[in-house]
């Protein structure tokens, strides 16, 4: 938990290895997850590399078990997954796991190209056979389509002139068609036919070429295939249309073959006598049957192949990935001249150098190597990386860190105070006992069902999100239930748990006649003692309530963001304290405090002053609640000097002495200005030329030199790491002008941007009424109806009209409100709050894991 507050201390060091060890020692190097290598190769091209062949092997296996994959998926055959991570096979197992693979992919191959040829025969036989099913029926009605009228005609037909029409059945004769084609017996001709079959959506276009390329000389006739056919290339199901076209003479029958071949239509041979389409229907049939028991002996024997793979299909990516990821870092150590050592730099975190000596011992005996490997520490000025140790509930709240800028190394993580703050300043602007609870019960189903949730991994963005964040969203239900609690307000609602403090004094007629009345809360009308906590319930009926609201909820708010701020003014006096930069707390801290202390918290201390001292019930005449100042008025009036304007009777100020003191606050805090502006720039020059006249000295001074950064002894921390300039705020390299206009951009920023910070917390009020009104109109406009109706028709109103209002709140008021509470509070700790002290210069620790590398892999196959 220590290094949630602070990053931990990293060191830099030199691993050499056994050439014969290295690939263990790696191996547990990455199941241990805590070093970061370093590419010492940074211009040797990725393919001459030395360990590339092994990586292009791997690459080879994980195609091959991809398609492994892909084929278990196609069949629905589960793959067993134990959830275990086996360790990364020796290099030796590497030659079985290649020629295990090879062998399965070489059989399936060999099964789907068998099944294929297979399925290409069975449709054959099956489209042929409904060709010799359908065409019985075409022969069958040829012969009195020549001689009918235009209604049993096809659709071309019927488009043909007369003229047409004429010479066609003075050309084919009295007899017309015979079945199988015979000849017209009146001018001795004979037509010829082809049969076939085409896609159904084809067959539109198919006529109306045939009709215009044979200028209407044929007869075409089409029956549908009722059940879909198995395209055997893609396994898809389509629907086709049984053909057959009449025509005569050698040039129509070219051209009307090019025309079926234009159109991917597979032609039959289809026999003209009866009796030999009845004998080659049954053997088609004879053969389908055949073919149905080979398919089914190649689809059980495809289906014990994919069954025995799937059960280590699981297991085999592990292995392989592993096995890819240490020829991958490998590849980023350096050769020694000896060439039997290779040479490692990483990163690796102070306090875990025994345990990573532990694992580089196991590695080496595994690996049966007598020479132990070294590892070194080295002295670097490079900025080391920054790594918080994380768990599963703090792993949410770094992450919302993160995405603003990863930690200057050894600066202070905003992550432990956003655990609690972001929740709390969440809850105010989402403040409802009813909302919070639905928000913590789904934060609360996904705490206690994680183990089963993680496990069903889905690359659904959104319920990732969600799930990721589920502790934040707990936290975020809970502390929103208490404010609402506090607010006195559930579903736009109010809870009477101890009783009002308000009595009604008026007489039933008062009552019933006048539609508004007010209670004096100088008078008998209130019992003097308040509600116990939050709100008295009577607020929720009266029509004032927006007015009360409004004042109360603006007040905290600005009371909760000043305190917010100066709070982070704070942290960063750690900073700077760590880091030994005086000149930044002389210079920074103190008059940014004093400049924020002077004016805005003095601001809330009148909120409370005025709180305190004015009451209704005050005997005096200027403690009361009329004669209390306006907190905005007076501090405009003290920022700009001007006198308040005499009020007669009430006084303008809380105590004696208030306008002077006013007046020297704001001259303190103006004075800050320049301090910060100019005190760091002069201080800087001042010591430039002071260290100009000096000899130079073997070591500086012992507190650090007068432009806050680290001394020359000190600049090597924590295993010989620099802090990182942005932490440390070192200035030596820079020019002067730089640094003029460096602290003139900090010092307006600040100036500003506390005006307009604590402004932009008033984001936590609007957002908060904005919230209870939306309820409450919720509630008058949909759920009163249902309210309203009685009988046993209104029960079945009030169950429809409860289930709209139970959508609309959940999808209006708890999603998209509590979306827009989680991004306003998002930018007040990124914007409000970190910039007053983080930095968030650093780069993050990414050490060699092979959990993550797994992590990642998985979520980018499943994409």
């Amino acid at each position: 938990m220590g290094s949630l507050f602070r990053s931990e201390e990293m060191t830099l060091c030199q691993l050499f290895l056994q050439s014969e060890a290295a690939y263990a020692c790696v191996s547990e190097l990455g199941e241990l997850g805590l070093v970061q290598f370093r590419d010492l190769n940074p211009d040797v091209n990725a393919f001459q590399r030395k360990f590339v062949n092994e990586v292009r092997r791997c690459d080879e296996m994980e195609r091959k078990l991809r398609y492994l994959e892909k084929e278990i998926k196609k069949d629905g055959i589960p793959m067993l997954d134990t959830g275990e991570s086996p360790e990364a096979p020796q290099p030796r197992e590497m030659i079985d796991l290649e020629a295990t693979f090879e062998k399965l992919e070489n059989e399936l191959r060999e099964v789907n190209q068998n099944a294929e040829a297979l399925k290409r025969n069975f449709l054959e036989l099956t489209e042929l056979k409904h060709i010799l099913r359908k065409t019985q029926v075409f022969f069958d009605e040829a012969a009195p389509a020549i001689g009918v009228p235009n209604k049993s005609r096809t659709r071309y037909q019927q488009m043909a002139d007369s003229h047409r029409e004429e010479e066609q059945v003075n050309l084919l004769g009295e007899e017309g068609i015979r079945a199988g084609g015979a000849g017209a017996q009146g001018q001795n001709l004979k037509l010829g036919f082809v049969a076939g079959v085409i896609l159904r959506e084809r067959l539109p276009a198919f006529e109306r070429m045939l009709w215009r390329a044979c200028r209407g000389n044929v007869f075409l006739r089409q029956a549908m295939i009722e059940s879909p056919l198995e395209d055997p290339s893609s396994g898809d199901k389509v629907y086709k249309s049984v053909f057959i076209i009449f025509f005569q003479g050698d040039q129509l029958k070219t051209r009307v073959k090019k025309i079926c071949e234009g159109f991917r239509a597979t032609l039959y041979p289809c026999p003209e006598a009866p009796t030999d389409r009845r004998e080659m229907a049954m053997g088609v049939m004879t053969r389908i049957e055949d073919l149905n028991t080979v398919l089914g002996q190649t689809q059980d024997h495809r289906h014990r192949v994919l069954v025995a793979a799937a059960k280590n299909l699981k297991n085999w990516f592990v292995k392989v990935r592993k096995i890819k990821a240490i020829y991958h870092t490998l590849n980023l150590f350096n050769l020694d001249v000896t060439q039997k050592c290779l040479i490692a730099e990483c990163w690796v975190p102070l306090l875990d150098m025994e345990t990573i000596q532990i694992a580089l011992r196991r590695g080496t005996e595994r690996s049966g190597s007598s020479v132990p490997p070294i590892l070194n520490r080295m002295e670097t000025f490079e900025d080391p990386p920054t790594y918080n140790r994380t768990n599963k509930f703090t792993n949410a709240f770094q992450a919302l860190i993160n995405a603003y800028g990863v930690a200057s190394y050894r600066e202070m993580n905003p992550a432990p105070y956003t655990i609690i703050t972001f929740p709390f300043l969440f809850a105010v602007m989402f403040g409802d006992l009813g909302h919070g609870a639905i928000m913590a019960l789904f934060g609360l189903w996904m705490v206690l069902k994680e183990k089963p949730l993680a496990a069903k991994k889905t690359d659904n963005e959104i319920w990732n999100i969600f799930f990721g964040g589920r502790y934040i969203i707990f936290l975020m239900g809970c502390f929103s239930m208490y404010t609402g609690f506090v607010y006195n307000d559930i579903f736009s609602k109010s809870l009477n748990v101890f009783g009002s403090a308000w009595s009604i004094n008026y007489n039933t007629s008062t009552v019933m006649s006048n539609k508004a009345l007010q209670l004096n809360p100088g008078t008998k009308d209130y019992s003097g003692t308040p509600y116990p906590i939050g709100l008295d319930p009577v607020w929720q009926v009266s029509d004032n309530k927006i007015i009360f609201l409004n004042a109360y909820k603006m007040k905290i708010s600005i009371i909760f963001g000043v305190i917010h701020m100066l709070f982070g003014v704070f942290v960063g006096l750690f900073n700077h304290r760590y880091f030994k930069n005086k000149l930044a707390i002389y210079c920074e801290f103190i008059p940014q405090v004093i400049f924020l202390v002077f004016l805005f918290f003095y601001m809330t201390l009148l909120m409370f002053m005025k709180w305190v001292k004015f009451s209704a019930d005050s005997e005096k005449v200027k403690f009361s609640a009329g004669c209390a100042p306006s907190i905005l008025i007076t501090f405009i009036n003290m920022v700009l000097f001007k006198p308040p304007n005499d009020a007669g009777e009430c006084s303008p100020y809380m105590y004696a002495g208030q306008a002077g003191l006013q007046k020297f606050l704001v001259v303190i805090a103006l004075m800050c200005v320049p301090w910060m502006l100019l005190a760091k720039p002069i201080m800087i020059m001042r010591s430039r030329k002071e260290a100009a006249h000096q000899p130079i000295a073997p070591y500086s001074n012992e507190n650090g030199d007068a432009e806050g950064g680290l001394n020359q002894h000190n600049a090597v921390q924590a295993g010989g790491a620099q802090p990182a300039a942005g932490a440390g705020h070192a200035h030596e390299n820079e020019e002067m002008s730089e640094i003029f206009i460096h602290q003139g951009i900090h010092t307006i920023e600040y100036v500003l941007g506390s005006v307009s910070h604590t402004a932009s917390y008033l984001r936590l009020w609007a957002l908060s009424l904005a919230h209870a009104q939306l309820a409450e109109v919720l509630w008058n406009m949909v759920l009163k109806n249902g309210l309203q109706q009685g009988g046993w028709i209104g029960g079945i109103a009030l169950w429809a009209i409860f289930g709209v209002w139970a959508v609309l709140t959940v999808g209006i008021l708890v999603l998209m409100e509590g979306l827009s509470a989680f991004l306003h509070t998002l930018r007040l700790h990124w914007v409000e709050f970190q910039s007053k002290f983080y930095a968030g210069l650093g780069y993050a620790f990414q050490p060699f894991s092979f959990e993550q590398i797994l992590e990642s892999s998985s979520s980018s196959t499943e994409e």
